[in-house]
């Protein structure tokens, strides 16, 4: 085994160590947020009908995205454990294992969608929407091997303390993908006009691109040399059990919990053109605001996991306490410029003064959950870096079954408002929140603790 040069890898828990962490991420992730933005933008200025439609295709695709992400979650948790406990000299093995598992799982969900994504639509979409949504999802997917790719090299960098790097990956992907939709959707200088399959294309060429980058960081930093990253995708029993045994219930997790945004966004689309417009834009606040919160999340799966590694339980809850209060602060900040000037984010999806005002009182209810967010998204995933991933599913499990009694109840049976039927994000974020808080206060988590 090769002999790599010493780095301390070790974390702290103060506020200049989870603002170094932190930061890098939220400006990682803050650049896909602005290219899912930008493509609403674009789309609003086709019609109103493709802005909505784009919700339900953007949440279709967000199930399998956020599948990848529950892998890169886990395989952070590992590498967060190994780091920890001063053994890097794993960490290509680790890396291989989460390249060989992406893949095998970017196959079967692009399978899915093709053969059987079509049976489980059509019946409850909208029969003038399902056409222009299965052609759009049928090209979307194929970005989804790049993105597995994508958030694998994410997640070594995260968690090797190399965080700082992560936004070159994401600016050249937002740049190719604001420059394709152009291109593409309004058919520009020479280029096919494919309007709404234009988005997909566009998606598709941006995750490519972000692939390749975070690959070339990888060589151009040095960083695949050190750690001999990348030299082979052989199997290795005990590492990929590892890798499974912690996310096969976290993307199991994170299925169930976007899955059932896609029903809610189903119920939408039966109240109109405009109900799914303002819920799309909806979405894209959520991915703004919700920079931040996911950020500091992943922070805290990285502290706690290192922290586990380095046999420091004493000091998980409060760095977690410490990484909410950053979390809660950042996202407040945000949602006060939303509400204080949500005309003029409105304004730029290019619709009418209705459309502004239907809008309003839904981003005030909005606003809210994500506040709730902002400290439960926190504390679960520092159930996530404890490694106890079984414990993450038990509590999405409830949640989400508070979450979807709610919902059916204010869309189906007792129809307030588009407002109201938003406010559902209180319920699933407050549940999440107690559970996971009095989960890890009982320090059932420890290592000498059953799961």
């Amino acid at each position: 085994m090769e002999t790599l040069a010493h780095t301390n890898l070790k974390v702290e828990v103060n506020n200049r160590q989870i603002l170094s962490i932190a930061l890098p991420i939220t400006l990682a992730i803050l650049i896909p947020q602005v290219n899912m933005l930008t493509n609403s933008i674009f789309l609003g200025r086709l019609s109103e009908q493709a802005l909505g439609n784009a919700g339900i295709t953007g949440v279709f695709y967000l199930i399998f995205a956020v599948a990848g992400n529950g892998l890169n979650n886990s395989l952070q948790t590992v590498f967060s454990r190994y780091a920890g406990s001063d053994n890097s000299a794993v960490f290509k093995t680790i890396l291989a294992q989460g390249i060989r598992i992406s893949l095998q799982l970017a196959v079967i969900c692009i399978a899915f969608t093709w053969l059987v994504a079509p049976f489980i639509l059509q019946p409850v979409a909208d029969p003038a929407a399902y056409p222009e949504e299965m052609s759009f999802l049928r090209i979307r997917i194929f970005g989804l091997p790049f993105l597995y790719l994508f958030q694998m090299g994410n997640a070594f960098l995260v968690a090797s303390l190399n965080s700082r790097y992560l936004m070159i990956g994401f600016i050249v992907e937002a740049l190719v993908n604001v420059l394709f939709d152009y291109l593409l959707i309004f058919g520009k200088f020479g280029f096919p006009n494919m309007g709404f399959n234009g988005a997909a294309v566009a998606s598709v060429i941006a995750e490519f691109s972000g692939m390749c980058t975070v690959m070339l960081v990888l060589y151009g930093t040095g960083l695949k040399r050190k750690y001999g990253l990348l030299k082979n995708l052989l199997y290795d029993k005990l590492l990929s059990k590892e890798v499974l045994r912690i996310a096969s219930p976290l993307v199991l997790q994170y299925l169930i919990s976007v899955s059932t945004w896609l029903v809610f966004f189903l119920l939408i689309e039966k109240r109109g053109e405009a109900a799914k417009a303002i819920s799309n834009t909806m979405r894209n606040v959520f991915g703004l605001v919700g920079v931040f919160v996911w950020a500091f999340a992943s922070t805290s799966n990285t502290m706690v996991g290192n922290l586990m590694g380095q046999k420091r339980e004493d000091k998980v809850v409060e760095a977690i306490t410490k990484i909410s209060m950053w979390s809660f602060g950042s996202c407040l900040f945000m949602c006060s410029l939303l509400n204080i000037f949500p005309g003029t984010f409105f304004r730029l999806f290019g619709q009418g003064d209705s459309f502004v005002t239907a809008a309003i009182p839904v981003v005030r209810i909005v606003s809210l959950g994500l506040l709730f967010m902002s400290i439960a998204n926190v504390w679960l995933n520092g159930v996530t870096g404890t490694g106890k991933t079984r414990t993450n599913l038990a509590i999405e499990i409830i949640a989400i079954t508070l979450y979807l009694g709610y919902t059916w109840y204010f869309m189906q049976f007792h129809y307030v408002s588009l407002a109201m039927a938003w406010s559902n994000e209180f319920i699933y974020w407050t549940a999440i929140f107690l559970m996971a808080f009095l989960y890890l206060r009982s320090g059932k988590w420890k290592t000498k603790s059953a799961d």
